[in-house]
């Protein structure tokens, strides 16, 4: 698919994997729109791209449909990338041997897997109606190795993240009248903001666990990932893991 002129948008895309991928996307020649938080960098990243900032809460489907409107208007949207999520940690039991609050097991529920249908099914509903190709557009998704290795105290995340790995193929057979692809990546231990607040030492650890390369995956690998995602027209309906070949342990 050649992207350049086309319109992009990209979830969580002030930090991390989602600014490595606006950055990538923006190279390729297409105009990005990244949509965050109203907290976030976004706009200053916005703008040192060339690109537009929606501020918007995946989880809202108002927010979500403004932003996808606002994308739509920089040409026509033919590239989204859900890099927006959460990765608290919480274990099914507390320290007393208490159930765990609810609540929070649905917030990350909320975000990651119901944000990520939300931006999906508004942005399919626009690039159904693009004209031009058969190839009407790609939706790339963020999973986590996490998916298939849940570690003890990733319950919620385990499960949210199983959940986009899980709907990507059935989405992917419904899109596929609409030339609309759609893909999963599900990354390893990625060099992420949250990762980088750590000590050296612990970061060092955690790299030393991967197979090949032995250190942390770097967010343009990500980013490189979805450029060829968006250019293999025949990749479609997968998941694939981005993890230096790691299975993680229990905890």
């Amino acid at each position: 698919m050649d992207i350049a002129g086309a319109s992009a948008l990209v979830t969580g895309g002030a930090s991390g994997l989602g600014l490595a991928t606006a950055k990538r996307l923006t190279a390729a020649g297409a105009v990005v729109t990244i949509v965050d938080l109203e907290s976030s960098p976004g706009a200053e990243v916005a703008q040192s791209l060339g690109g537009y900032f929606v501020a918007a809460d995946v989880t809202n489907p108002d927010q979500v449909a403004h932003a996808v409107a606002e994308a739509a208007k920089h040409g026509q949207l033919r590239v989204v990338v859900n890099c927006a999520g959460i990765a608290p940690p919480a274990k099914v039991l507390d320290r007393e041997g208490n159930p765990g609050a609810l609540a929070d097991f649905a917030k990350v529920i909320q975000i990651n897997l119901i944000g990520t249908y939300n931006v999906l099914s508004q942005a399919a509903a626009v690039m159904a109606k693009n004209t031009g190709t058969d190839d009407r557009g790609v939706i790339v998704n963020t999973a986590s190795v996490a998916a298939f290795d849940g570690q003890i105290g990733q319950p919620a995340y385990a499960a949210s993240k199983g959940g986009v790995a899980a709907m990507t193929l059935p989405v992917a057979r419904e899109l596929a009248r609409y030339g609309i692809r759609v893909c999963t990546i599900a990354p390893g231990i990625m060099e992420t903001p949250m990762l980088a607040g750590l000590p050296q030492p612990a970061q060092d650890s955690l790299g030393q666990q991967v197979p090949y390369p032995a250190r942390l995956g770097r967010p343009d690998e990500f980013a490189a990932l979805v450029a060829h995602i968006v250019d293999n027209g025949y990749l479609n309906g997968e998941t694939i893991r981005l993890d230096g070949a790691i299975r993680m342990a229990p905890k």
